[in-house]
């Protein structure tokens, strides 16, 4: 995937303000359940939000990094324990960057 560039971002940031986390990432860490959790969410919805929980193992850069290496997407924002990946849909895009 291309990497975004600042204007891009900002726009995605603004579009993620009012989403909610739809994966959690916890004791578990960085399982295959979550990877496979967070495609799926990405394949449906473009944007999303993850929350990365006081037990994950990782640091919230970390498993943002990772995430975004294992989905393909990109890791757009790490705010505070939250992180905001994007990932364009092959034939229907939702979100016109």
């Amino acid at each position: 995937m291309s990497a975004l560039n600042g204007k891009q971002r900002r726009a995605l940031r603004a579009l993620g303000h009012s989403l909610k986390p739809v994966v959690q990432v916890g004791q578990e860490d960085l399982s295959e359940g979550v990877v496979a959790a967070v495609d799926e969410q990405l394949e449906a919805h473009e944007l999303i939000k993850i929350k990365v929980g006081q037990g994950a193992q990782s640091s919230r850069h970390e498993a943002g990094e990772v995430l975004a290496q294992r989905t393909q997407s990109e890791l757009v924002q790490v705010l505070g324990r939250t992180l905001l990946l994007y990932r364009r849909h092959p034939e229907k895009p939702k979100i016109e960057i």
